[in-house]
Parts: C-alpha cells; structure tokens; sequence
C-alpha cells in the first residue's frame, strides 16, 4: 500500500516562506490524485491543495497565489511551497493519496485512503 512520509515544517515569520516535501512509496502503476491538508486542533481538516499525475493542480481559497503544490515523479515525491506565509496558516500539514479516474483532483478528505504523519507548521 502506499506511504507517504512528510518533511519540512517549521517555526516562520509571517511573510515568510516554507517548502513541504512529502515522499511516496507503494505506488503502482495506477494513476493518482495527491493533496495537501491542514488541521489545527478542534478545526476540521481543511484540503488546501491538489495535483493530479498530469500536473493539473486546483487550491482552496485560502492560500491561492501564495501556495503551490508540484511533483518531481522521479523522486516520488510531492511538494508544497508556501509563501506569504500568514499566523492563520498554523496548522498541522498533511500529504494524502487517492487512486483517480480522470477529472479535477478534488479534495474532499473523506475520499483520499493514504496520509503522512503531518509535519508542523508554526507562523509567528
């Protein structure tokens, strides 16, 4: 099954800037939608980005023209670079994979299968 292990979090200074890795392991020749989530505590988990495995990518309101997320298939892994980094962007982040069949990657979290341990981000 696949795995997925995420790197990167850290203490920032609103403005600034953060780029999370999330590497990837398990994978078949299946195609995939990978996301990122984000989750404080007593807050539901809120999907903030998606890319698909032809790089077709959609973003939550929330950090649209300040996060990108992009994949290196070489390396199996998944990216998200945060910049404009804000204090409401704290948040425990998360990678998730789920098989897709075509069609924008959304991200609904009830429907991705495989998710990291999270790695902290801290804005302040």
């Amino acid at each position: 099954h696949v795995q997925l292990v995420e790197s990167g979090g850290g203490l920032v200074q609103p403005g600034g800037s953060l780029r999370l890795s999330c590497v990837g392991s398990g994978f078949k020749d299946d195609r995939y939608c990978l996301a990122w989530f984000r989750q404080t505590p007593g807050q539901e988990r809120e999907g903030i980005a998606a890319i698909d495995n032809d790089g077709t990518t959609s973003y939550a309101d929330s950090v649209k023209g300040r996060f990108t997320v992009s994949q290196d298939h070489a390396k199996n892994t998944l990216y998200l670079q945060m910049n404009g980094l804000k204090p409401e962007d704290t948040a425990m982040y998360y990678c998730a994979a789920k098989l897709w069949y075509g069609g924008t990657c959304n991200t609904d979290k009830y429907e991705y299968v495989s998710w990291g341990q999270g790695t902290q981000v801290t804005v302040s």
